[in-house]
């Protein structure tokens, strides 16, 4: 229990803290857990973030779930979820019931201004660190160089998980390892797919696409489940397959309003779910909210649940390792595209912004200077600095 006590107050720090979406939401991930508290190696945390990618869901989310998976099993893959969503879920609920004023106070402004650019220095930090693992070959320094290029300047769809599985090609084919020197298998316990997770979020989503019929609730059980069964990318992605599902239901303006909200507060973009849920059952708000966070939620967690235990085993195997290094260095280029944009351009407008990151990387990497002073520090400057705009 005591375990489960620390997963959920660590990932919910974190979740009042993590500004700057996905990319973001990685960096305090491996500055948290990689090196700060060591639950896992450098190696399991990229892993596992290129699990992310390949797989549907909100990435950073399904990161965190796998950590607490990783450290206490399931019970704890579900505290670190709750832990890491409950302030962003709270503060949709407090927009949804108390309206736009309390996101548009110069307070709430200037802290949100202020953990926006420690979001810089987080993922630049990030960045460097899984560089310096994942990238000691001139190959993987290119690969992911061209693969954050491609992305900055080619935003297509699909793109994405197109370069990873080029990624893993070219690994494979310049990674060489030493093949083991025993015949005998390398897995005495072999893992496999758990096929009940597998099997639950196919039913799920089959079910969400063909059976119609059913009260408002379960139709938006079934919408919330299918957008969050379609989405690669991140929470950006989700907007186009919820502005469909509650098209019929919910007012242009308000959807809007909702999407606003979800990019100004801390943790996972999908709880725009949670504001659309209290929104569209407004009998009911609380439930809806509850209902559709779930939802949108847990096609990606099942999906992680099914595959991590065969994607560790594989992982050990010397004949994936070459296609891994490859996803690995790639996943540093994707890091290094959400970098630029949308992390640095949405938090640095001027000089100034720019010498306040130089000093926060100084005071991170250099005098190793805890994450929560940091957070403390720049929200404070944060509600200056707009003090001195307004």
């Amino acid at each position: 229990m005591s375990s489960l006590i620390e997963i959920f107050s660590r990932f919910f720090l974190l979740g009042c803290t993590s500004f700057g979406g996905p990319a973001a939401h990685i960096g305090y991930f491996q500055q948290a857990f990689v090196q700060k508290h060591k639950w896992l190696s450098q190696q399991d945390f990229g892993n596992l973030v290129a699990l992310s990618q390949f797989l549907p869901g909100p990435g950073s989310s399904q990161v965190g779930f796998a950590i607490g998976c990783h450290r206490a099993g399931l019970a704890g893959g579900i505290a670190a979820f709750i832990g890491f969503t409950t302030p962003s879920v709270l503060l949709m609920l407090t927009l949804f019931f108390i309206g736009l004023e309390f996101a548009n106070t110069i307070t709430f402004k200037g802290i949100v201004t202020g953990l926006k650019l420690l979001a810089v220095v987080v993922v630049a930090d990030a960045i460097a660190t899984m560089a310096k693992s994942f990238c000691q070959q001139l190959w993987q320094k290119a690969l992911a160089l061209v693969v954050a290029l491609l992305l900055i300047f080619l935003p297509l769809p699909g793109l994405q998980i197109g370069l990873l599985a080029v990624a893993a090609v070219i690994g494979r084919l310049v990674f060489s390892s030493p093949e083991p020197s025993s015949t005998e298998p390398l897995e005495s316990n072999k893992s496999s797919l758990d096929w009940p997770s597998f099997a639950l979020f196919l039913i799920c989503l089959v079910a969400g696409i063909v059976v119609s019929g059913g009260n408002a609730l379960t139709q938006m059980m079934k919408d919330f489940y299918v957008a969050g069964s379609l989405v690669f990318g991140g929470g950006h992605v989700v907007l186009p397959l919820l502005q469909e599902a509650v098209a019929g239901s919910l007012a242009q303006s308000e959807f809007l309003i909702g999407y606003a909200a979800a990019q100004a507060v801390p943790g996972p973009m999908f709880t725009l779910a949670t504001y659309l849920g209290a929104s569209m059952f407004e009998s009911a708000p609380i439930i809806g909210a509850l209902v559709a966070t779930i939802m949108i939620f847990l096609p990606g967690f099942l999906l992680i649940i099914a595959f991590q235990p065969v994607w560790q085993q594989y992982a050990a195997n010397p004949k994936v390792a070459g296609a891994l290094s490859g996803v690995n260095a790639a996943v540093v280029g994707l890091l290094m595209a959400a970098f630029y944009q949308p992390v640095a351009v949405s938090a640095i407008s001027g000089w100034l912004d720019g010498i306040i990151v130089l000093l926060g990387l100084c005071l991170l990497r250099g005098l190793k200077v805890p994450v929560i002073t940091l957070v403390l520090s720049f929200a404070a400057l944060g509600v200056l600095l707009v003090q001195l705009v307004y």
